[in-house]
This record gives C-alpha cells, sequence and structure tokens, in this order.
C-alpha cells in the first residue's frame, strides 16, 4: 500500500474525528451559556411553535439577511444552497448501491458548483467593496472564502480538465468506512482537493463557519416573546452562594 493511501486514510480519520468532537464540544458551550435576558429580535413569535416556523425560514431561506440586503442575501443563499446540492451529490462515494435520490440529484449537484463559486465570488467581493464590512474583515475571513474557493474549484477541474478515477476514489471511502484501506488514486489535482477538504473539516470547529450551528441557539432567533406574559430567569441566578439563602 502507498505512502498516499496511508497518509490520505490517517489524515481522514484525524480530521473527522477533530470534526466530529470539536462541533460536539462548541455545541455543549452554546447549548450551555446563560440566557440571562428576553432580547428577541421583533417582530417576534409569541410562541414556540412561531419560533420553530422562524427558525425555519432563517435557515432556509435567510428571511432576516432578505430583508436587510437584497443582493448579499442572493449571493449567501446561492452559495449555501448550491453547497448543499454538492454535498449531496458526493454522497455517492460513500453509499453502495447509490440512493436513488442521489442519483437523481446528480446533475444538478454537478452545475451547483458554478453557482457555489459565484456566489462565493460575490460574498468576497463584498468583503473588498463595502467599506463597512471591509473594516471588520479579518485576515482569516480572506482565509476561508480562499480556502473554500479552492476547494470548489479544485473539484470542478477534476470534473472538466484533470479527470480522476472515480470508482478507485469511491472504493478508497468505503474502505475507510469499512477499515478496509483502497488505494488512492495519486492523482495530483485530487490529491490537493482531498488536502483542501481534509484542511477545512480540522479548522471548522474553530472557525467562524459554525455560525452553521450556531444559529440555532441565538437568543435573538430562539426565543419566545413572551416576557409580558412570562418572568424570564435564567438557570444560573437560581443558584445562591453556600451559607446564603435567597433574600438574606
Amino acid at each position: 500500500m502507498s505512502a498516499l493511501t496511508v497518509f490520505f486514510a490517517l489524515l481522514f480519520y484525524g480530521a473527522t474525528a477533530m470534526l466530529v468532537l470539536g462541533v460536539a464540544r462548541k455545541v455543549t458551550v452554546y447549548a450551555r451559556t446563560p440566557q440571562p435576558l428576553k432580547i428577541p429580535i421583533p417582530p417576534a413569535p409569541t410562541t414556540r411553535r412561531g419560533v420553530v416556523l422562524r427558525m425555519l425560514l432563517e435557515v432556509t431561506l435567510f428571511k432576516a439577511l432578505f430583508r436587510s440586503n437584497k443582493w448579499i442575501w442572493l449571493f449567501g443563499w446561492v452559495f449555501h444552497v448550491a453547497l448543499l446540492l454538492v454535498l449531496l451529490r458526493h454522497l455517492r462515494y460513500f453509499t453502495q448501491p447509490v440512493w436513488g435520490w442521489v442519483d437523481l440529484l446528480q446533475p444538478f449537484g454537478q452545475y451547483a458548483g458554478f453557482a457555489m463559486l459565484a456566489g462565493l465570488a460575490g460574498l468576497w467581493a463584498r468583503r473588498f467593496l463595502v467599506d463597512r464590512v471591509r473594516y471588520i474583515t479579518s485576515p482569516s475571513d480572506h482565509l476561508m472564502l480562499a480556502l473554500l474557493v479552492a476547494i470548489g474549484a479544485s473539484g470542478l477541474s477534476m470534473k472538466y480538465l484533470a479527470h480522476t478515477d472515480i470508482v478507485a476514489l469511491k472504493a478508497f471511502f468505503l474502505g475507510l468506512m469499512r477499515f478496509d484501506w483502497q488505494p488512492l488514486p495519486p492523482d495530483p489535482v485530487l490529491v490537493v482537493h482531498l488536502g483542501l477538504v481534509a484542511t477545512l473539516m480540522i479548522v471548522f470547529p474553530v472557525s467562524k463557519l459554525l455560525h452553521a450551528p450556531g444559529i440555532f441557539f441565538s437568543p435573538s432567533l430562539n426565543q419566545v416573546d413572551d416576557a409580558r406574559e412570562h418572568r424570564h430567569v435564567a438557570g444560573w441566578s437560581l443558584v445562591q452562594p453556600a451559607g446564603r439563602t435567597r433574600g438574606g
């Protein structure tokens, strides 16, 4: 077995562990963080069902962003929808036999790669062209956008410029899942693409991309607007110091 296969097998085991454990740790921190104030963004729903509906609209349609800035919404929504299609298309490398609905998504996921790059280009241009956004942009923001663009570009390159052996590639990933390693095709573009993907998996838990799970823990979105009906008391405020009683 080649050193390349061994290296990428260990790399993806490590990257997967860091991604899963890192995100789980962050989600645990988010869930345990107190929410001492009622701060839902108005107009806010007054029932839990309304909160669920509101969150659904935010996650799927980016409703608040649409209201605030239409062109940023367009690039952001196109990028996220295209990214979802691309990820779903890649399920064919991890399933055998391939699920029927994944087969149906293949042509859509293929062209979604171009839409993903177009959305990223618009979001990246915003970092340079909008003064208030450029002011708060850090080098890490540019690095994450560059990483995503490089992943998309290298993936499209394998489809249209430098073809790789997708049968052997699928055997490699199925082998990783079954702990039965198979040779990885030594194609340069594929090696670059997989290296970039592994890098993204490693840095994801410590990057701003954590807004993906973080949005579900945002008190401005997940709180019911019932401050007049019910007093909001944070859990930590009920704990009294040792030797003291409430009102003492």
